[in-house]
């Protein structure tokens, strides 16, 4: 999944590797585990470029899973590298949302570093001014959110992926199960 940040990656991932039956990740948090802080404080403490260094090596780690569903986070796809690992390693799904949209979402959250600043939303359209093609270069697909139900984009997504005859869910397995 790459999108700019508010886009539903987690969100969504999380439930499409439910419906999927493969383990979600989300780079951010495999970050904040490997540098021992959360990103914010990584970001104030050693800046931009370090943070990026560390994410480029968790992608290149976590692209070399299989049944999995990867979030990554908004910034990803800065790195050429990045766009490389993702593209040839993996399906990528881009979540499209308008700046405004991703606004009315992130208004009041103060866990994301790139919008801490005065004018989110201005930030938010330089943003995707800045990535959209970004995105649009390294996805295999590309999904609208705006304000789409979780469940419909996980629809919308297994119907692609099973037309491209790219994933297919794992088997179920439990307690329950002979």
């Amino acid at each position: 999944m790459v999108g700019l940040p508010g886009g539903g990656k987690s969100t969504i991932g999380r439930q499409l590797a439910r419906r999927l039956r493969w383990e979600f990740v989300d780079t951010d948090a495999a970050i904040e585990k490997q540098i021992g802080c959360s990103i914010r404080q990584y970001f104030e403490q050693a800046g931009e470029s370090a943070f990026r260094d560390v994410e480029s090596k968790v992608i290149d780690a976590l692209t070399r899973m299989s049944n999995a569903v990867l979030a990554t986070g908004g910034g990803a796809v800065l790195r050429e590298q990045n766009r490389r690992t993702l593209k040839e390693r993996c399906t990528v799904v881009y979540l499209r949302s308008s700046p405004e949209e991703l606004f009315r979402r992130l208004r009041n959250d103060t866990q994301r570093p790139l919008l801490q600043v005065d004018d989110p939303l201005a930030k938010l359209r330089q943003l995707h001014a800045e990535r959209h093609p970004l995105y649009d270069e390294v996805a295999h697909f590309r999904v609208d959110t705006g304000r789409t139900s979780v469940a419909t984009v996980v629809n919308t997504i297994v119907m692609q992926l099973d037309m491209a005859q790219l994933a297919h869910p794992l088997p179920p397995t439990g307690p329950d199960l002979p």
